[in-house]
C-alpha cells in the first residue's frame, strides 16, 4: 500500500474585515489538491491555528484587542505569515474608524456589553507582526492567492494595471474635464483617461490582469504602488499620475489632484503612503506580491 502524501498545510485568520479575501480564495479551486487547510472560522469548524502550520494567510486589520491577541498567538506557530488584502496592508474599510467623530461616537457607548475594546485607530498586520509576503488588493484575485501559496518567484504578472489593461491611447482623444465614475458611455479598447476617467492604473501595481479597467471601470489603486514607487514616499505616486493626465489630456491639473484626494478615492489611494511612510520599516518591493 503506498503511502499517503502529507500535502503542505496552511490557515486563514481572519481580523476585522469583510471576508471578500477568503470568498475569493474559495475560488481558487486549484489549491483544493495541493495545499491543505487546516484553519479558517468561515469554512472549517477549529477554534486554533495548529502549531504544525506551514504557512499562515492574514486578512482584514488590527481594529480591537482581540486583533491584537489572535494576531500574535497564530503568527508564533506557523513558518510564514502573508498579509492578504487591503485591510491587512493598510486598515481598509475598517480604517475609515480613523475619523474622529466615529471613534466618539463609538467610545461614547456606555451601554455597549461584550464587545472586543476598540483601539484608537486601526492598524495593518506589520505594526504588531513581522510579514514574509504582502499580497495586495480588495480582494485579492484567486490566481494571486495560488501564486501566493504556490510560490511568487514563478509568478508572472504585468508591472502595472495600465500594462496589463492594453487599452489604445490616443495623441488627438484629449478630454477637457474629468466625468464622474458612473457617467458617461465608455468605449471599449479606448484608454480611460483619454475617455476622461480617473484611472490609476497606470501607476498601480500589476496582477489583477486589469480585471476592472478591461471591462470599462476606472482602476482605484486597490494592489497599491507598483515596484516604481513602492520605496519612494508618496507624493512621488501622485506627481506621476499628474504627469500621465497632463500628457493624455487637457484637463486642468487642480481639477485631477482634488479627485485624487477626494473622499471617493482615499480607501485605496491613501493607503500608497503606508508603504513608506507609515512609521514602521519601509515594505519592500520583495516582498510584495
Amino acid at each position: 500500500m503506498s503511502e499517503k502524501k502529507t500535502l503542505p498545510s496552511f490557515a486563514v485568520l481572519q481580523l476585522s474585515g469583510c471576508a471578500g479575501c477568503e470568498v475569493s480564495l474559495i475560488n481558487a479551486s486549484e489549491w483544493v489538491d495541493k495545499y491543505q487547510l487546516v484553519y479558517m472560522p468561515l469554512v472549517v469548524s477549529t477554534h486554533t491555528v495548529p502549531d504544525d502550520t506551514e504557512i499562515l494567510l492574514v486578512s482584514g486589520g488590527v481594529r480591537n484587542d482581540e486583533d491584537v491577541y489572535n494576531l500574535r498567538r497564530s503568527t508564533e506557530l506557523v513558518d510564514q505569515v502573508i498579509a492578504v488584502g487591503t485591510c491587512a496592508i493598510s486598515g481598509g474599510v475598517a480604517n475609515l474608524g480613523d475619523r474622529d467623530e466615529v471613534r466618539a461616537m463609538f467610545t461614547a457607548q456606555d451601554n455597549r456589553h461584550h464587545l472586543p475594546h476598540l483601539l484608537p485607530k486601526s492598524h495593518p498586520v506589520d505594526a504588531f507582526v513581522d510579514v514574509d509576503l504582502y499580497l495586495p488588493g480588495c480582494p485579492p484575485t484567486p490566481e494571486l492567492f495560488m501564486a501566493a501559496l504556490s510560490g511568487p518567484q514563478d509568478y508572472q504578472a504585468g508591472s502595472t494595471v495600465c500594462v496589463e489593461c492594453g487599452r489604445e491611447k490616443l495623441k488627438e482623444m484629449r478630454p477637457k474635464h474629468l466625468l464622474g465614475f458612473q457617467q458617461g458611455e465608455v468605449t471599449p479598447d479606448i484608454c480611460l483617461i483619454n475617455q476622461g476617467y480617473l484611472c490609476v492604473g497606470s501607476s498601480t501595481r500589476g496582477g489583477c490582469r486589469a480585471i476592472c479597467t478591461i471591462p470599462g471601470h476606472p482602476c482605484v489603486g486597490c494592489r497599491g504602488p507598483s515596484n516604481a514607487y513602492i520605496e519612494k514616499e508618496s507624493q512621488v505616486w501622485f506627481d506621476r499620475v499628474q504627469k500621465v493626465f497632463e500628457r493624455l489630456t487637457d484637463i486642468p491639473p487642480d481639477e485631477i489632484n482634488r479627485a485624487l484626494h477626494s473622499p471617493q478615492l482615499s480607501l485605496f489611494l491613501f493607503q500608497f503612503a503606508d508603504y513608506l511612510d507609515g512609521g514602521r520599516p519601509p515594505r519592500l518591493k520583495e516582498k510584495v506580491l
